[in-house]
């Protein structure tokens, strides 16, 4: 008796092919994840050093010491002490973009909110990391480093400036304010918070200080009474 010739069934071919055309499961690379970490260690032990002692003392063999790691791995990473100093200030600018996309940026904020946005990011950037805010300082601060901030950390500080000025304008043409010089402002506005940043530095502040904010609603309300108020948060 000649055999039957197995089939299959329809639906058992679909799940099959199914089954079949599955991407294959995406393991992580522990690899790069250990790279990673070690990178952003290094990176947060060199953020500390600085805040704490400046750059002068500050060497690869200590870095890789206060990270728990060695002077080899550090040198892999980095290569030399200005490329890794430049990944400690790209990492911290990145952090303050971020704060400020998050609290300037969102759609459907009134021009005077996104500029009380931007206060809050300056405040909330302090409070939450003063060391960050030190080593910023401390770059800015150094004849040696400066060339390095310049090219990192001055582009978005200039880049904030101008889009608080457009604020400032946007305000001016909404509330038919004709005699408020925004650029000179919105300068007084970076100048007050890199004015802070540098003082709070240099004294850290015991408790949670609002001079800032009092400040720069002083000025705003001086500017523009019907936008700005000076009463107290709730």
């Amino acid at each position: 008796m000649a055999q039957r010739k197995a089939t299959v069934a329809p639906e058992i071919r679909k799940v099959a092919k199914a089954e079949h055309s599955k991407p294959a499961p995406v393991f992580k690379d522990r690899r790069r994840e250990r790279g990673e970490a070690s990178i952003q260690r290094i990176i947060d032990a060199t953020i500390e050093l600085i805040a704490e002692e400046g750059l002068a003392t500050v060497t690869m063999q200590r870095i890789a010491e206060h990270a728990g790691s060695s002077n080899a791995l550090v040198v892999f990473h980095f290569r030399s002490k200005e490329n890794l100093f430049r990944a400690v200030l790209q990492y911290l600018s990145d952090q303050y973009d971020e704060l400020w996309a998050t609290l300037v940026r969102p759609p459907g904020l009134s021009p005077a909110q996104r500029l009380m946005g931007a206060l809050e990011c300056a405040q909330r950037f302090s409070r939450l990391h003063p060391k960050w805010v030190s080593v910023f300082v401390v770059f800015s601060s150094d004849r040696k480093s400066m060339q390095i901030y310049n090219e990192i950390g001055m582009p978005n500080d200039l880049a904030y400036t101008a889009e608080a000025r457009e604020f400032l304008i946007e305000i001016a043409a909404i509330g038919g304010y004709t005699d408020v010089d925004t650029d000179t402002l919105a300068e007084s506005l970076n100048y007050l918070v890199h004015g802070a940043w540098f003082w709070d530095h240099l004294n850290p502040p015991e408790g949670r200080s609002d001079v800032l904010r009092k400040t720069t609603l002083m000025l705003l309300h001086q500017a523009f009474p019907r936008h700005f108020d000076l009463a107290p948060r709730g």
